[in-house]
This record gives C-alpha cells, structure tokens and sequence, in this order.
C-alpha cells in the first residue's frame, strides 16, 4: 500500500476522516479535479488518468443557493438553516458520498455536515446548514468515492450468492482497517477494527462474519468519519450573515406630525412634533412591535405643494407632502421646522430605544423644486426641450412637487452625496432606511451604496420599497437591500396567496427577504375597503405569520378604509395631504380597534420561533378555497394556521395536514392549543373546520401538562 498524501488547503475532511487523495484548489468551473496520487485503501492500486477541471473523478455541478454564479452572496441570519444542493456522481457503480464545508468569519470551518442523496436515482444531493455569527462567510461541497459503502452494496451481493468470498471479505477487512486509522478516537478505531476482524473470523459462516460488520455501531461511526478518496471540491461560495432584524421583526409606521396635532375648522392646523409624536411610542411598543418607521420628516417644498386629496391648488396652511423634500429651510439632513430641532429628533430615538423600539427612517432620494441642490447641483438634474426640470410621474400618478434625479449626469457625486447622508442620520442613531422608489433609480447605484454602508456597518438594513416588476425587485435583492416590499396587498384569494408565498419562501428565500406590509399611505387595497373589520383581523393574522417580517400603517388598527373614489386606493383625506390627528382613547372605549388582535399575534410571533423563520413555510390542503392553511416548524416548535378569507360569511370545510411534514404520528390524535382563542382540540390529518369571517386559528402545541379537548 501507498502512503496517503495530506490534504491540501482546499480541502476540509470531516474530524478525523482519512482523505486518501488531496485535492486542488477550486477552479472557476465548479469543481477541482482530483490528484493523480493512488489510494492506499484500495487493494490493487492503479493510477489514475490525468483529468481537465470540467471532469473530475466526481464531478460537482449546480451547487445552489447561489447568486449570480456565485459573484454575489446569498443571505442568512445567525441560526437561520438554510439547505445547500448539489448534482454529484462517481464513475460507473462506484458509490460516492459528500458533505458541506461553510467557513466563518474568522477562518473556523463549521461542523461536519454530511449530504444525503434528496431522492434515489437523481444524483441530486443536499444538507441543511446554519451559521451562527454575523459576517462574511463561504460554503462549498465536497464530494468523494467512497470505496466502504461500495464495498458493502456488493458484499450484500456476493457472499450471499457464494462469489467471490474470502477475497471480497479480506477486501473489507482492510478497509475497515484503513478507516479505523483515520478515527479520531479509540472507541471508533476499536470499533472498526472489531468489524475487521470479524471479517476475518473464518471460524463464522460468511454471512456472520458480513453481519459483524455491518453492525449499527460500525454505521454510526463510518457515518461520522467516512473513509474518503479522490476527493473533489466545488467553488466556495459567498454568504453573508446579516443581524437578525433583516429576517424578523414587526413594524410600525406613522406620521409624526399627526401625533399630537390640532386641526380645529376656520383656523390655521397646528402640526404635531417630535416630543408629542414619543407620546405614542409606548403604545406601539404595548403592541409588540420592534421597528417605528417615519416618512419624510425634513422641510418640505412650496412649490406645486399638494393639498388635502391630491389637490393641486393648495391653501395659505396646507402642509404639503412629506416626499416633496426641500424648501430654504434645508433638504435631504434638516428637519421640518414644524417637527422640532434635530435635537427634538435625537430624544426621540433615544425615547424608542429605551421601549425597544428601533426608528427606521424614509430615505427618498429626490427633491422638491425649492431643494437647495436645484441652484447648487444644476447638473444632477434633466432639462426638457423648453428649459424646464421634468417632475416625476408614476403613470396614472402625477407628482407635480417632486423632481427626480439624472443619474447618468453625476453618478460619482450622487453616489458620495447619499453616502454623506445616510452616514448624517446613522450619526443620529438610525440603523434601518426604509428606501422610497429605489427601482427608479440605477441598479448600480444602490449597489455601490449600499456596500459603502455595509463594508464599514454592516448592521445597517435597508428595506426597498419596490412595487415594480419581479426582476427589478430581484435585481435590488441582489444588489443588497436586505429586505423588499412585496405583492402581498394584492394577494387575496388563495391561489394568489400560496403561489406569492411560495415564490418568496421558495424562489427567492436565499436572497430577498419579504416585508409583508398589510396597507402603506398609498395602498388601500378594494379587500380592505370592502371587506370591514374582517377583512383587517384576517390579512393582519395572514401577514404576521407567513413572514417573519410584516408592518402596518398607522390607521389600520381603526380599520380605515374610506378610498378617496370608487376603484381608487387611495385614502380619502390621505394623510400624505394634511395632518389626521386620531383619538386612540375613544377608539378603545368604543371598541373601534383591532390592537389587541395586534398585539396578541406579536406576542405570538415573539414566542414561537417557527414564526421567526422564511423558508420553513409549507401550504397544506383544504376542500375549501375560502380556507387557507400552512404550517411553519423549527424543530419542536411548530405553529399550524387555519384562516377563512372569506370577509363576508362564515365558511367550513376539512383541512388535511401532511402530518409527516410536520413530524407527527399519522396514527395518533395531537393535542393543539389556539393561541388567538386559548381552546384546545385533537387534530390529526383529516380535521373539520369552520370559521366566521375574519377567523382564524393559530395552532400550538400544548406545553407538557395541558389536555387537548375534542374539535
């Protein structure tokens, strides 16, 4: 026998396994052909042909996730698993086995992850991986023959049918021999070596003597530390690990200068500030959320100001529209005089964190036509034919006080000038944008922001606000937004819910992450307006647990749902016009509100892990389309919901649960408990159902101790 060549630095063996052929770095194809070095486990050694990259003695192909061939990273979370998946195959009968190598931050491989063929015959192998720090991190498959396993298939073969005996089981005795040599402690050397002698033991039949080897602990052990040659490894691949805020996290967005004000008819309005909108900081937090988000909050232009409706004939005290930014008063870092001093907007900030509230912030990089960048940066802006400046157009939307941005003229000095801002409100205690429009602007630029921003805080979440097309809001994803908005509001009948979800926790999990918001100030979807109060409770129980990320516009909680015209969706007196104070006490005593349902599916979403989660999302089935259900487990913990679309009648139907999914008995009843209702019932994997408007079940587990009652 040979003596095995160490491992190169490309390769990572499994604790203690023995690689017998050390492999050459990863080549630009994919996988790194194998060494023309012998192996000392086989019998008759032979050397191996020369090999090009593309064909390796196991070959490695389409190694997933991965972005853009691998130029750019996937994304995670700390604990978050992900699967990795590869095509891998040996030459002829020769099995082969894998596993993946993820390398963290600081240089430390992770554990041993071996991979599993995901279906007989289809060469398609896979394994579930999990960081568990934030930062830069790769991953890679390692595939190899794996001369034990192949061994074994064919002795099951031979020494029953009498072929080949002694020479087959002397075969397996060296290579038993050969892997107890790599085992890193004594018990699993002594193990194997057990098993090889048993395979030498010509007092026992042969079949014995096959049997003594293929004991459950020897499978265990070879499990552990496989015996490897020829191994081949594909190309590392980048993932970044984010905080876990860009995965999970329930948001809160609101008007600051609503909170507090006073609009009294026949005189001027009184705008709310900084110090009366913290007022309304501890009750966002009772609702158990963790992101307060603010539109605009700087000085706001006079020219072509909008009033109340999108009227373009504003009065001497109509405030204006928050995204019409700038006015002599400053831009892009001032605040509106009306809010208060930056001073003011510190305080606030400081309020939120001490209620364990994070302040997200809009960034709308554009101006109104009063911006001082107008005069100061002439060329950062397109001149139609006529000499004037196009304002921005959203067809049929019209946006008279807004100028956009030519990107193509300075994109350097637009490039240093958003970094110079961000870093302005970063300085103030902001560590979440929420991003305006980003689709109508270069790709490329925010790209370029964005890893500004993150190559020196990577903490740092930025949420695209993209309703376009998919493969802009992909291309975003891609280019660093840690999350995006979504088509969620448009989503309403079953079909279009499960295809939306699986798209988001399926298609494009490894790399956008959904922020599943249920209105925003310019989205009243027709469900809403004409579904009432059911139509609120059911889409707030539907976007707090398919994602792990989902938010509200302030109002919701009230059910407002006046559009400002037939088919439109838009709000009537939109509070992107003019101040709308609300009185939330008498909203509460009238009993006008949906904040305790808020507030119990936080506290549900906080308790359950399996809700902090994106791509553990499986739809199950239901003879009724009024009826949707899904499930979401992490290991024990798994969360079952049931929901009736349907606003307007009360509807049942069976739901059937693959009750193997979800790691349950097929035979035996579960006891479940509704968090929303406290009840407890048996379910198995037929269960009737049936659920007044708006209803919903969000099922648990019991904890040890409680019974579950008949459904």
């Amino acid at each position: 026998m040979t003596t095995a060549q160490a491992p190169s630095a490309g390769a990572s063996p499994a604790p203690g396994s023995p690689s017998r052929v050390s492999t050459a770095p990863a080549s630009s194809e994919g996988a790194s052909p194998a060494s023309a070095s012998p192996s000392r486990t086989s019998p008759a050694p032979a050397a191996s042909a020369r090999r090009g990259p593309e064909f390796p003695t196991v070959p490695i192909v389409d190694v997933g996730p991965a972005l853009d061939c691998g130029r750019r990273p996937v994304k995670a979370v700390p604990g978050e698993t992900f699967q990795v998946t590869a095509t891998l195959f040996g030459e002829g009968h020769e099995a082969v086995g894998a596993n993946v190598v993820l390398l963290g931050p600081d240089g430390r491989t992770g554990p041993w992850t071996p991979m599993r063929e995901l279906a007989p015959g289809t060469d398609r192998w896979g394994a579930e991986v999990t960081p568990d720090a934030e930062g830069r991190w790769t991953y890679a498959v390692e595939a190899w023959t794996d001369p034990v396993t192949g061994w074994r298939r064919a002795a099951e073969i031979k020494i029953p049918a009498g072929i080949d005996t002694g020479v087959t089981l002397e075969e397996g005795a060296l290579l038993y021999e050969c892997a107890a040599d790599g085992a890193p402690d004594g018990t699993a050397r002594r193990t194997l070596r057990a098993a090889a002698q048993a395979l030498r033991d010509e007092l026992r039949p042969p079949e014995a003597r096959l049997a003594a080897a293929l004991t459950p602990e020897a499978d265990a052990v070879l499990a552990r530390h496989p015996l490897r040659e020829r191994v081949t490894r594909s190309a590392d691949l980048p993932l970044v690990v984010e905080r876990r805020r860009a995965l999970f996290g329930s948001w809160y967005e609101f008007f600051p200068r609503s909170e507090g004000a006073v609009v009294r008819e026949g005189a001027p309005p009184v705008s709310g500030t900084f110090r009366t909108a913290a007022e309304r900081l501890p009750a966002i937090a009772d609702m158990g959320f963790d992101v307060v988000y603010l539109p605009p909050i700087h000085p706001i232009g006079s020219t072509f100001r909008k009033g109340p409706n999108n009227s373009l004939s504003p009065g001497p005290h109509d405030v204006g529209v928050p995204w019409a930014i700038g006015s002599p008063e400053g831009g892009h870092d001032a605040v509106h005089p009306d809010l208060g001093t930056l001073e003011d907007f510190d305080a606030f900030v400081r309020r939120a964190g001490e209620l364990g509230l994070e302040v997200a912030l809009d960034f709308a990089f554009q101006c109104s036509p009063d911006h001082p960048w107008v005069d100061k940066h002439p060329e950062w802006f397109r001149q139609r034919a006529d000499g004037s400046i196009a304002y921005a157009e959203n067809p049929p939307k019209k946006y008279q006080d807004i100028y956009p941005l030519a990107f193509d003229r300075d994109l350097p000095g637009l490039v240093a000038e958003t970094e110079r801002l961000l870093r302005f409100w970063m300085g103030h205690g902001v560590r979440i944008f929420r991003v305006d429009n980003p689709h109508t602007k270069p790709v490329v630029f925010w790209e370029e922001v964005i890893a500004r921003i993150n190559g020196t805080d990577p903490d740092v979440i930025f949420l695209a606000e993209a309703f376009t097309r998919p493969a802009v809001m992909r291309a975003l994803a891609r280019a660093g937004f840690q999350q995006s908005y979504t088509y969620f509001t448009w989503r309403n009948t079953k079909r279009e819910i499960v295809d939306c979800l699986t798209d988001l926790s399926v298609e494009t999990a490894a790399y956008l992450r959904p922020n599943l918001f249920v209105n925003t100030p310019d989205i009243l979807h027709a469900y809403l307006q004409e579904g009432g109060r059911p139509a609120f409770e059911v889409r707030a129980v539907l976007a707090a647990t398919l994602s792990p990320t989902w938010g509200l516009y302030s109002g919701f909680e009230l059910c407002e749902n006046t559009a400002a015209a037939p088919g439109s969706e838009e709000y009537l007196d939109s509070e992107k016009y003019q101040l709308r104070p609300r009185d939330w006490a008498a909203a509460e005593r009238e009993g006008r509100t949906i904040a305790p349902l808020i507030t119990t599916l936080n506290g549900i979403r906080r308790r359950h892990r399996a809700l902090h989660l994106l791509r553990n999302l499986h739809f199950h089935r239901s003879d009724n389309d009024a009826l949707i259900v899904y499930s979401k487990r992490d290991d024990e913990d798994l969360v079952v919901v049931v929901a009736n679309l349907d606003p307007h009648h009360t509807q049942e139907g069976t739901v059937f649960l693959d009750l193997g999914r979800l790691g349950l008995d097929r035979h035996a009843p579960v006891p479940v408990r509704d968090e929303l209702s406290g009840e407890t019932y048996q379910w198995g994997g037929a269960n009737y159902v049936r659920l007044g408007p708006g209803g919903a079940h969000v099922l648990v587990r019991p904890q040890t101790g409680e019974n579950g009652g008949s459904s």
